[in-house]
Order: structure tokens, then sequence, then C-alpha cells
């Protein structure tokens, strides 16, 4: 039985795994937003064409489809958040092929790094962060070795340091 997650705490990161094994992030869903693979089921019919990952621990409540649909119907309050923040998710959407189409793969390296930095330390494999670029893991390598060579990063056992975060802001701000 398909439900709507009202989610009051926590992160699920939503991703799409192609028939070669390759994954992509599409989006993180937090605390307020909605999960546009549970909106389009809930609302078309559709079947789920990505998986939820939980990033941190969740919280929330879980809505039975006819009564999201209700709700949505008498609900203005419950209907505005919903689509504000469908209206938000397509805008991330439009940036995620932005980045991919017309993002240089450095810009897009960078971005991630600062976006997944922890008090200047990104606690994410190779893989991962290929899926963050909408990339290969081998080509997440190859850069990263140039940006430590750079001494923009550091490659350490448990993660990638951020050694110069001004110079990895300008790199994320080149669109080549």
């Amino acid at each position: 039985m398909s439900r709507f997650l009202d989610l009051t705490k926590g992160a699920i990161r939503v991703m799409l795994t192609g028939a070669s094994g390759r994954e992509v992030v599409l989006y993180r869903v937090r605390p307020g937003e909605v999960c546009l693979q549970t909106f389009s089921c809930l609302v078309d019919g559709h079947s789920y064409g990505a998986e939820g990952i939980v990033e941190a621990d969740i919280e929330g409540i879980l809505i039975p489809a006819a009564q999201f649909r209700q709700q949505l119907e008498d609900d203005a309050t419950f209907r505005q958040k919903v689509l504000s923040s469908v209206a938000l998710r397509f805008a991330e959407y439009q940036q995620l092929v932005e980045d991919v189409a017309l993002t240089g793969f450095d810009a897009r390296l960078a971005k991630a790094l600062l976006r997944l930095a922890d008090e200047g330390v990104v606690h994410a494999t190779h893989a991962a962060l290929a899926a963050e670029t909408a990339s290969g893991r081998a080509y997440v390598t190859r850069r990263l070795a140039v940006f430590a060579d750079k001494g923009v990063v550091e490659q350490m056992p448990d993660g990638i340091a951020i050694k110069d975060k001004r110079a990895l802001e300008q790199i994320a701000a080149d669109p080549r």
C-alpha cells in the first residue's frame, strides 16, 4: 500500500541506478520536503523509479494514499506545503540537469565536496562521490588526485580533507 511520508526528522537520499549499475543521487528529502517519486506514485499511480536510502534516523507520519489525496483536496495549508515542496524539488532537478549537461566535471566535483564537507572533511567513498556527480568512480579518483596535487584536498584513509576551501569554491564557480 502506497503512503506519503511527512518527514519530521532525518534525511533520505534518493538515488537512481542504471542498468549498468551506475548510480546518481537525484536529491535528498529532509523534514518538510516531498519525495517526487512518492508524489508521482500517489498522484498518478506511477511505480518508483528510484530508491530511498536513510542517511540519518528518520521520524515522520505515514499518510495512506487515499487520505493524502483527500488532504490535498481539503486542506489548503497542506496542499500549499506539498506544492511548494514539489516546486522546490523541480528546481533541484533542473539544476541537476544543468550541472550534468552544462557544467564541467571539476566544478561538479568541487560543489559535491563543499556540500558534503563536515568540518572540512568529506566522509564519502569515491563511488559515493561518483553518484553525487553523475560520473564514474575511476574518473572521480583521477580528478581528486589532480585536486590533491594542487593542494586543494588531501586524500586520507577515512575521507577527503579540504585543504584550500577558497580554491575549491573557485573551481566550483567555474562552469567549464
